[in-house]
């Protein structure tokens, strides 16, 4: 096992989820619930399962498209939502 790439993965995806939406909806819901455990498991399982989603579906674009054009394609990505989420009324749909 890549120990240095497993702590980086784990370090990038905590940091980027800290204060993301869907933390904020587990806060929503852990808060109005009764039983906060549900809401830890069924949170737990759906960031799993989306990780698990993105990690196959990388895997299979990467035997088709070189490592500079998939962070590209990434990076030209996050470049356009940060873009449609800066300019004025961006946020209305």
């Amino acid at each position: 096992m890549d120990w240095q790439l497993l702590g980086l993965s784990f370090i990038t995806v905590f940091l980027a989820e800290i204060g993301d939406k869907s933390q904020l909806a587990a806060i929503a819901l852990g808060g109005s619930s009764k039983s906060p455990r549900a809401v830890f498991f069924g949170s737990i399982t759906a960031l799993i399962l989306a990780s698990f989603i993105g990690v196959i579906v990388g895997g299979g674009v990467a035997q088709f498209l070189p490592e500079k054009v998939l962070k590209s394609i990434a990076a030209i990505g996050f470049a356009a939502m940060a873009i449609k989420l800066l300019w004025p009324g961006g946020d209305e749909d």
